[in-house]
C-alpha cells in the first residue's frame, strides 16, 4: 500500500511538472515572438505541438475545451495540454484505484478525473465572475465619472477598459473593440453578459442600455449601483467566510469514504474485491456510497450561497 501511495505522489508530481513545463514553454514562445516583432501565430505554426493544438481545437471536444478556458480566463493555456493532462490523470488515478481497491474502481477513477476537470473549469469561471463582481463598484464609479464629464457610454467603456485590471479591463476592451467594429451597444453588452452571467452584471448592463435608449440620470444611477454593489460585496464576503468550514466538510466526507475503503484493504488485503464478489457486499458498497454522496450533496446544498 505504501508503494501505491508513493506511486500516486510521483504521478501527481509528474502531472504538475508537465503542466508547468507547458506553461513555461508557451510563455517563452510568446516573449520571443514579442521581441522579434513577429505575429505569434506565424511562429507557433512552425512548432509541431502548436500544429497539433490547432488541429485539436478544430474538433468538437477541442472547441468545447477552448470555450471553457476562454470563459474561465485561461485562454492562454493550450486546449490540447489540458485535455492530455486530464486523460493522463484519469488513466493514472484509474490504475491506482484498480490496483489498490478493485478493477471496477478503475473506471470510477477515470470518470472522477473527468468530472474533476469539469469542476476545475467551472470553479475557474465562478472565480472569474467573482473577481469581476468585486471590481464592479469601481467600474460603476469610473463610468459615472466619465459620463458626468460629457462622454458617451461607448467612450466611457473604453476609458474603463484602460483603467481597470484583469478581468474587468480585458472584458471591457472586448466590448469596446466590438463597438469599434460596428456592433451596437446592445450586442456588445449581451456578449459580456453571456461571458460573465450574474445578477450584478445584468443590473449594470440593463441600466446602461435603458439610459442609452431613453435617457435619464445615468450618473446618479451608476453611483447608486456602486454603493449597492459595495454593500453586497461585503455581505458576500462575510457569508462565504462563515460557510467556508462547512464547505470543506463536504469534500472531507468524500475523502473519508475512499479512505475507509483503502483502510479496509490495508487491514485485510482483498476485502473490497471480496465484497464486490457477493450480492451483500455490492449492496453494502452501493448503500454506503449513496450515503456518502448524499451527505456531500446535502452539505453543498445547505452551504450554497447565490447572493
Amino acid at each position: 500500500m505504501i508503494v501505491l501511495v508513493i506511486l500516486l505522489a510521483v504521478i501527481a508530481a509528474a502531472a504538475f511538472f508537465v503542466i508547468g513545463v507547458g506553461d513555461l514553454g508557451s510563455d517563452i514562445a510568446r516573449r520571443r515572438s514579442l521581441v522579434a516583432g513577429v505575429v505569434a501565430d506565424e511562429i507557433g505554426a512552425q512548432t509541431r505541438f502548436v500544429a497539433w493544438d490547432r488541429a485539436f481545437a478544430r474538433t468538437a471536444p477541442g472547441r468545447w475545451v477552448a470555450g471553457q478556458l476562454l470563459l474561465a480566463g485561461e485562454e492562454r493555456r493550450s486546449p490540447l495540454l489540458v485535455a492530455a493532462v486530464a486523460v493522463g490523470g484519469g488513466v493514472a488515478v484509474g490504475w491506482v484505484l484498480a490496483v489498490g481497491l478493485a478493477p471496477v474502481f478503475g473506471l470510477l477513477g477515470i470518470v472522477a478525473v473527468v468530472v474533476g476537470v469539469r469542476a476545475y473549469l467551472s470553479r475557474a469561471k465562478d472565480r472569474r465572475n467573482e473577481q469581476f463582481i468585486a471590481q464592479m463598484p469601481e467600474l460603476a464609479r469610473v463610468l459615472s465619472n466619465a459620463t458626468s464629464a460629457g462622454l458617451s457610454i461607448a467612450s466611457a467603456v473604453g476609458i474603463a477598459a484602460t483603467e481597470l485590471s484583469e478581468p474587468a479591463g480585458p472584458e471591457l476592451a472586448r466590448v469596446a473593440s466590438r463597438m469599434r467594429f460596428g456592433d451596437s451597444l446592445d450586442t456588445a453588452m449581451q456578449g459580456l453578459e453571456a461571458r460573465l452571467p450574474s445578477r450584478e452584471v445584468t443590473v449594470l448592463i440593463s441600466t446602461l442600455l435603458v439610459s442609452a435608449r431613453s435617457g435619464g440620470s445615468l450618473v446618479s444611477a451608476l453611483r447608486d449601483i456602486a454603493d449597492t454593489l459595495e454593500a453586497r460585496r461585503e455581505t458576500r464576503r462575510e457569508v462565504r467566510t462563515t460557510l467556508a468550514q462547512s464547505t470543506s466538510t463536504g469534500y472531507l466526507v468524500i475523502m473519508m469514504g475512499f479512505g475507509l475503503l483503502f483502510l479496509l484493504n490495508i487491514i485485510q488485503p482483498g476485502t473490497v474485491q471480496a465484497m464486490l464478489d457477493s450480492w451483500v457486499g455490492r449492496a453494502a458498497l452501493l448503500v454506503g456510497s449513496s450515503l456518502f454522496v448524499g451527505g456531500f450533496l446535502l452539505i453543498r446544498r445547505m452551504t450554497r450561497y447565490d447572493g
